[in-house]
């Protein structure tokens, strides 16, 4: 057998491919949107892609089953419940699925989505289980959260109860050693206790999976329905998206070089610039009424959080990162990329009246002056459960994601101070304050954890 996991670390996503040695066929499981990696892989070792499978109609990225399908083939396959505009397999539970040696077997596993499905993989049609790729239904150290937009027409208990049949009576009862591959790890938002590990095994999770220890059915519904991470906007778009028939992604197709002039006139059209240089650099000057969200970090997560699905966005990145940045934002449904900033840093430098520099404050800096301005407004943008553990005295936590939909909460003409856990996201939330028309805005380098430091230094001198 041939298996090999695809980690993709900006959004936390697993993916599959599996083959048989013996007659060179094979699949994958839950695929990104830009497929080369795959056909490379597949072709590489001889295989012929025959099927895609997809776990569920995934809300946090948009699926390439569609790329794949076109680019070798295959058929697509979801569960028999799931219904979609293009031809698919419906897999029924307990189908089995033979590529020669290797066997694979459908399991139903509603309860984060009521067409979830995992898929149990033995070597041999008479063996033990090698693996079990569970989609969003178990996580190393969590289960998948029963709350998303992405399941229209149920409730959260529904869902939750589902869920917890589906361990229980499906995936609990594999053997221990059996490995599990789930599709997210740490960082997700499809969970709120997701490990590092990037695979564990049935036994491990049965004693180390906080979910799994609930006592009885209402605590674990109880406890997979508290404390989830706000869902990013775009969530419910890419959910709806993964069912219908849409446009292909070409990923080395070129981006167009936009000229100054060409970026404003998109700009005044309704486009949104989206600067993906580090907040470092996008503080000591960008173009005036830019978000910034860094491509060094989750940045198709945060773009898909503040950014609206259905504008033009003009990018701004460093030299030669244009087609990363077009394909990771295309890897959540957003493709409506009209071009990018030719030469960002001389035209910059070559139009200073259309630049402008972000203020970011040290921890001591903010410590120094927040007592001398009057009406100082704080903002908290980290996940309540990172408020709930410790925040500055006096901040209104709303997470980043939730920014531009309760700008109502706060005062525009306020002097405002931004800050989350590290400063990556602060640089996103103040880019959006400054162009929803807030004055003045600042956010603290280092974030939270800097300003726990500096006071800890303070009251120790």
């Amino acid at each position: 057998m041939i298996f090999n996991q695809y980690y993709l670390d900006c959004l936390s996503h697993a993916s599959y491919l599996i083959g048989d040695e013996t007659t060179k066929r094979a699949v994958v499981v839950d695929p990104r949107r830009d497929i080369d990696e795959y056909v490379a892989d597949a072709t590489n070792q001889g295989l012929t892609i025959e099927l895609v499978l997809e776990t569920h109609f995934h809300a946090d990225f948009l699926s390439g089953h569609l790329e794949l399908a076109d680019a070798t083939g295959a058929e697509i396959g979801y569960s028999s419940v799931a219904n979609t505009e293009f031809p698919i397999r419906h897999l029924a539970d307990g189908q089995r699925i033979s590529l020669g040696q290797v066997e694979l077997e459908i399991l139903h596993t509603p309860g984060h989505t009521p067409e979830s499905i995992s898929i149990v993989v033995r070597e041999r049609p008479d063996a033990d289980p090698y693996a079990v790729l569970t989609g969003d239904t178990l996580f190393v150290g969590d289960v998948g959260r029963p709350d998303l937009l992405a399941s229209v027409g149920y409730t959260q208990d529904e869902l939750a109860n589902q869920l917890y049949d589906s361990l229980h009576n499906k995936l609990m009862t594999l053997p221990s050693a059996t490995r599990v591959y789930p599709a997210h790890g740490a960082g997700s938002a499809c969970g709120k206790n997701l490990s590092t590990d990037t695979w564990s095994t049935i036994g491990q999770q049965r004693v180390t999976n906080y979910a799994l220890a609930a006592p009885d059915r209402q605590a674990f519904v109880e406890m997979v329905t508290e404390g989830q991470p706000p869902a990013p906007a775009y969530f419910a778009y890419d959910a709806v998206l993964n069912g219908k028939q849409r446009d292909l992604l070409n990923e080395t197709e070129p981006l167009t070089a936009l000229t100054l002039d060409e970026a404003r006139t998109h700009q005044a059209q309704g486009a949104m610039i989206v600067d993906g240089r580090t907040p470092e650099e996008f503080g000591r000057g960008h173009l005036t009424g830019s978000i910034n969200v860094g491509l060094n970090g989750r940045y198709a997560e945060f773009a898909g959080s503040v950014v609206p699905a259905d504008v033009d966005i003009v990018l701004v990145v460093s030299d030669g990162d244009e087609t990363e940045a077009r394909n990771r934002l295309a890897r959540i449904g957003f493709d409506r990329v009209v071009g990018y900033l030719g030469q960002p840093e001389a035209v910059m430098a070559a139009n200073p009246e259309q630049v402008t520099q972000a203020s970011r404050l040290t921890a001591a800096d903010y410590e120094d002056r927040s007592q001398d301005i009057e009406g100082l407004q704080l903002v908290d943008i980290r996940n309540p459960g990172e408020f709930a553990l410790g925040s500055i005295p006096g901040a209104i936590n709303i997470p980043v994601g939730q920014l531009p939909a309760r700008l109502d909460e706060l005062d525009a003409s306020a002097p405002t101070v931004v800050f989350c856990a590290g400063g990556y996201r602060s640089s996103v939330g103040a880019s959006v304050l400054r162009t929803a028309g807030f004055v003045d805005v600042s956010d603290i380098l280092g974030g939270y954890g800097a300003w726990v430091e500096t006071t800890q230094q303070l009251s120790v001198t």
